[in-house]
């Protein structure tokens, strides 16, 4: 009897003292504030000047040029690679407004539309316009996930990364000594059951669009191995691999990749929640394929650069990150030498992208 009184009189207090609404809390608001203190600080401004490879800004009027520099020149970024250029009338009037006010402060990619490829033909004619977007500018050529996941040739078939159709493209930016930066797939945890397994679960709870399958459009599997089929078929073109392949998750299999496709780098955007996990691995890659790695963020959100500083800069622990869908574990510093971090922040850039101010770099 006094065993169920005092049963009772917890349930009383705990039903009374906490509000209904963090009772039936579930895990999607579940976000606990640490109590640990450490010693650390937010890194607001790179330690050295810093090229993002991987940004997009549809308004590249003189006046949004303007306001976008005051943010760069708060976080010491020297250089913005556009990746949505567009291409034709579209590419020369933002790289126009480019000359006008920061000729040395921002780059541009184009971008193909691949929709509705036919046939060879086809692609020697995108490998033409391609030809005078770099004429008229351009760096590099930046592939959209679309290609693989999206596009469908004139027939409504998928349009294979590496369809035969599309060699002239690969083939042109080899020509021009051009980088192509390519986005394929998506992470492979959202092909992955939906379940208490997936990392991803809140990601994909939240975004449902998100989801994929082995129909949807096909394996995640095949449309990396199309992606690397490329890399291997045009040894003489310059690949940067955005997002680190969705490999960031195991640095000892994108090191055999690495070994393998002498012509492909990575990209670090959007993946640095998985490098904040695991620093001491993390690190190890860092140095070993230092002249292969570039600095990219992806999204435009200057708030959101402090986090990637503290993870490659300094050797803090136990920080969080900035989007729980993505993380919902805390960041540690990978603590990088200096010769390596300028390497990622521009050296590396510098040796893929033609055509770059390097007197905004300290040598």
């Amino acid at each position: 009897m006094t065993r169920t009184i005092s049963t009772f009189l917890i349930a009383f207090l705990i039903f009374t003292v906490v509000p209904a609404s963090a009772q039936n809390m579930g895990f999607e608001e579940y976000n606990p504030t640490s109590t640990l203190v450490v010693p650390g600080k937010e890194i607001i401004k790179a330690k050295f000047p810093f090229i993002d490879v991987h940004s997009h800004q549809r308004d590249m009027s003189v006046e949004a040029l303007s306001g976008l520099v005051k943010d760069m020149d708060t976080m010491n970024e020297a250089i913005m690679v556009n990746l949505s250029g567009g291409s034709g009338e579209s590419i020369k009037e933002k790289i126009q407004n480019i000359n006008k006010s920061y000729p040395n402060r921002f780059v541009v990619f184009s971008n193909v539309d691949f929709e509705g490829a036919t046939d060879l033909e086809w692609g020697k004619k995108a490998a033409s316009q391609l030809e005078q977007d770099i004429k008229n500018g351009a760096k590099g050529l930046k592939i959209f996930k679309s290609l693989g996941l999206r596009n469908k040739d004139a027939d409504g078939k998928r349009l294979a990364i590496d369809d035969p159709r599309l060699d002239p493209i690969w083939a042109k930016c080899g020509e021009m000594d051009v980088p192509v930066l390519i986005h394929a797939a998506d992470p492979k945890s959202f092909w992955d059951a939906m379940n208490a397994d997936n990392e991803r679960w809140l990601e994909l709870k939240t975004h449902p669009r998100r989801k994929r399958s082995a129909t949807d459009p096909v394996p995640f599997e095949q449309i990396i191995q199309e992606q690397h089929n490329v890399f291997k078929k045009h040894p003489n073109t310059k690949f940067i691999n955005a997002h680190m392949g969705w490999h960031a998750n195991n640095l000892g299999k994108l090191g055999e990749l690495l070994d393998e496709m002498p012509n492909m780098n990575v990209g670090i955007s959007a993946v640095i929640a998985e490098l904040g996990r695991q620093p001491q691995n993390a690190r190890a890659f860092f140095i070993k394929y230092q002249d292969r790695v570039l600095f990219g963020k992806d999204s435009w959100k200057p708030e959101e650069f402090p986090t990637y500083f503290r993870v490659l800069e300094s050797n803090d622990e136990y920080f969080p990150y900035y989007k729980k869908y993505h993380a919902f574990w805390a960041m540690y510093g990978l603590n990088l030498p200096d010769e390596v971090l300028k390497k990622l922040y521009y050296k590396n850039a510098v040796k893929l992208i033609p055509g770059l101010d390097t007197s905004l770099f300290n040598q």
